[in-house]
């Protein structure tokens, strides 16, 4: 078969919409064909937040076709400086054409808009059998229709009009938009037209949605007064923990630009919770940046105001602070960056920071000011926390039999939910503290946390009896699924091995690595099937953080702060870290932990040599006798890094 320039075809103009219209509107089912709406119902909600609209009517028409009216500028009719048409007919008919980019100038139509890439319009265009628009501006009245994003006639003028506004109608084409599995006939869902207008007037108080529809002869208006009212559409119905819901809002500016945030939420008794996301008055189900911000802002909160107010002995999980809270976030921003062009998830990294910020500082306000509704508010957390310690015992006892079961499991590991060795990691951490930090920042189903209380025992110095009773180094032999012999080793059997990864978390200075080489030497002594498996790993937390406004960046170690410095000159905040115990669970969670931006490093016998060669490296260095050692430090002192 042959390959050359006759096998490349140029999609023009809308064409290439209809060919492949699941890249623009996420697919052509149910949810594609409301999507529709969405898109011109959003450039009326952006004529809003520019303060020109003040209502929004959308109507479901008995023939099939859905019409949206506002009353804001109107776009232009205008003939467009450089490609000489009317500029309603371009931004109907080219993609990336529209008022929310820069022109030439600088300037832009919207200082804040949920469209991003001048193409919402223009799609709707192109998979409509029909299109119409209507605009109402500078005291004229005109009017165009199109056929599947081509226009039929040119712009027309109607007449004179004191109108301003615009008004949109279009029937899909149902050529395209089709149910693939029962290959019938699909319509609009009325259900799920007057959720989303109803969540849209939530988010713009003082902003009038109007839904009229004629199939049923009815008409909804919503006119929110403040934001709290949002919380109507998912949270429970009773009321809230001492009848309260909370608002904050709040101003910061970033690299990118100003950032408006609004949150609303209340916590319930019922069961259950939810938390919904919106960006530049879009939502986003996936969450992203500014949902995460919420959410652990929300938990950072709850364990500082109980924890120095005596109200918990132990923090409390993600999970445990969720149970009952009901959320919105909503933020305006000016350069919003979403996953793909149906805008499911916000991808604006410094979000998460500004919102973060503004909603602890707020929450912790109002715990200070009304000491009942924080420990309202804590009990719930508690009744949470109580109800998952006991289902985890349980499911332990139940899940972890039969190949996986070891018998009695230390007190303090916090295991993993899953059953398959080969996905769970076990982290041998150094300190209560960071062992606290590391349970509420991990990933529950496949991460267990043992902490460890101070420094291990030397197993090459120790008798095996010594050894084996020792309650930090039984704790770990017991986590993995294994036991010792009477020799002191451990009795290792692959298949009965608990998890494949043991990753060794310890601070980034000289205890942490000597606590580090005495685990090593553990499990080099005692299970040395273990490293000669590739299990063994450790883990390598940042020795600093640069810091500058919302912006930070991490970095290992001196060698990495020097090429950093160089790189990016003065301004930055830079923070030392004397131990994981000074992270957050957040921090911990991005920097060391996450699967998707950690740095592992395996530790693995040398090449060519057996577990025997290395005894002798092992004596020499943790070995009884001292001459030996301290020979071997002189020799090799010029290439040690001493830690000040």
């Amino acid at each position: 078969m042959t390959y050359n320039a006759d096998q490349i075809k140029v999609l023009e103009g809308l064409e290439a919409v209809r060919k492949r219209p699941g890249m623009y509107i996420g697919d052509t089912g149910v949810a594609g064909l409301h999507h529709c709406i969405w898109e011109i119902v959003d450039n009326s909600v952006d004529e809003h937040l520019a303060g020109h609209c003040q209502r929004i009517a959308v109507t479901q028409h008995k023939d099939g076709s859905i019409s949206v009216l506002d009353d804001g500028r109107g776009i232009p009719v205008d003939v467009h400086p450089t490609k000489g048409i009317p500029t309603v007919t371009l931004v109907l008919t080219v993609l990336h054409a529209g008022g929310k980019f820069e022109n030439e100038s600088g300037d832009s139509g919207y200082k804040v808009s949920g469209g991003l890439h001048g193409v919402g319009a223009s799609v709707v265009n192109a998979l409509s059998d029909r299109f119409e628009v209507e605009v109402w501006r500078d005291g004229s009245h005109h009017r165009q229709h199109f056929r599947h994003g081509v226009p039929q006639v040119e712009l027309e003028r109607v007449g004179n009009s004191g109108k301003h506004g615009t008004r949109v109608r279009f029937w899909p084409d149902l050529t395209i938009f089709k149910d693939e599995d029962e290959g019938s006939r699909i319509v609009f869902d009325t259900e799920v037209i007057t959720k989303s207008l109803s969540q849209r007037a939530y988010l713009n108080p003082g902003l009038e949605v109007v839904f009229v529809n004629e199939v049923a002869e009815q008409t909804q208006i919503w006119k929110a007064e403040g934001f709290a009212e949002i919380l109507r559409i998912f949270a429970p119905q009773s009321a809230s923990l001492c009848d309260r819901l909370l608002v904050m809002s709040g101003k910061e500016d970033t690299a990118e630009g100003p950032v408006d945030v609004q949150v609303a939420m209340g916590v319930w008794a019922a069961r259950g919770s939810e938390q919904r996301s919106y960006a530049n008055n879009i939502v986003t189900p996936q969450g992203g940046s500014h949902e995460q911000g919420l959410k652990t802002a929300y938990l950072r909160a709850l364990n500082k105001y109980a924890t120095e107010n005596d109200l918990t002995k132990e923090s409390f999980e993600a999970s445990d602070a969720r149970e009952g809270w009901f959320a919105a976030v909503s933020v305006k921003l000016v350069s919003p960056r979403f996953a793909g062009q149906t805008k499911d998830k916000l991808s604006n990294t410094a979000i998460s920071g500004v919102v973060a910020k503004i909603v602890f500082a707020e929450l912790l306000k109002v715990f200070e000011e009304d000491p009942k509704y924080a420990k309202a508010v804590i009990n719930r957390a508690k009744t949470a926390q109580m109800a998952r310690m006991a289902a985890e015992k349980a499911r332990a006892q139940v899940e972890r039999k039969g190949a996986l079961s070891i018998g009695t499991l230390p007190g303090k590991l916090a295991d993993c939910q899953s059953r398959d060795p080969a996905e769970s990691e076990l982290f041998i951490v150094e300190g209560d503290s960071a062992g606290g930090s590391a349970k509420q920042g991990r990933d529950r189903r496949i991460q267990a946390i043992l902490p460890l209380k101070g420094k291990p025992l030397n197993v090459w110095k120790a008798e095996a009896i010594k050894a084996i009773k020792n309650d930090e180094i039984s704790a770990i032999i017991q986590a993995m699924g294994l036991h010792f012999k009477p020799e002191g080793t451990a009795a290792y059997d692959a298949e009965k091995l608990r998890y494949h990864k043991i990753i060794i978390l310890a601070d980034a200075d000289v205890d942490g690595s000597h606590i580090t080489t005495l685990l090593i030497t553990l499990l080099h002594h005692a299970c040395p099937e273990l490293i000669a498996g590739g299990r063994l790993y450790i883990g390598q937390p940042p020795l600093y953080r640069a810091r500058k406004g919302t912006r930070h960046e991490w970095i290992a170690d001196d060698a990495g702060l020097a090429l950093f410095k160089a790189q990016h000159g003065e301004g930055w905040e830079i923070q030392r870290f004397k131990g994981l115990g000074e992270m957050n669970p957040d921090e911990l969670w991005e920097t060391t932990m996450n699967p998707d931006t950690r740095t592992l490093i395996r530790v693995v016998y040398e090449d060519g040599k057996t577990v025997e060669d290395h005894h002798e490296t092992f004596e020499l260095l943790m070995g009884k006798e001292v001459p030996p050692r301290r020979a071997f430090i002189e020799a090799n002192a010029e290439f040690a890094d001493v830690d000040v």
